[in-house]
């Protein structure tokens, strides 16, 4: 094998660790954010857990966020609780970069 496929070889492997890791920080923070919601909601520790499952589902339904957006924006807009579309946003950022940091300690 030459040098450079060896280095392909390395470049390929790093982009798979990234991608997973920014696979499981995102579903991480959908976990995170699922429960901050159902707090808002006053739900229950059990249902609280069930809540961030279907926010982590909610992922699937297309890239980005946006989707994930839409169903808490949506969640909580039913529940009459009062959240700005920039609060929602701006606590999708924090607990992105909670996630992370959670997933660096190995947590």
């Amino acid at each position: 094998m030459s040098s450079f496929d060896k280095r392909e070889e390395g470049f390929e492997k790093k982009f798979a660790h990234d991608e997973e890791l920014r696979f499981k920080a995102a579903a991480r923070r959908n976990k995170l954010l699922g429960l901050w919601v159902a707090e808002k909601l006053g739900k229950s520790a059990a249902e609280a857990e069930a809540y961030a499952k279907t926010v982590i589902a909610a992922d699937f339904e297309e890239s980005g966020d946006e989707d994930v957006f839409r169903k808490v924006h949506g969640d909580l807009l039913a529940a009459g609780v009062s959240q700005s579309e920039h609060q929602i946003r701006r606590t999708m950022d924090e607990l992105m970069a909670e996630a992370i940091k959670q997933i660096q300690a190995g947590s």
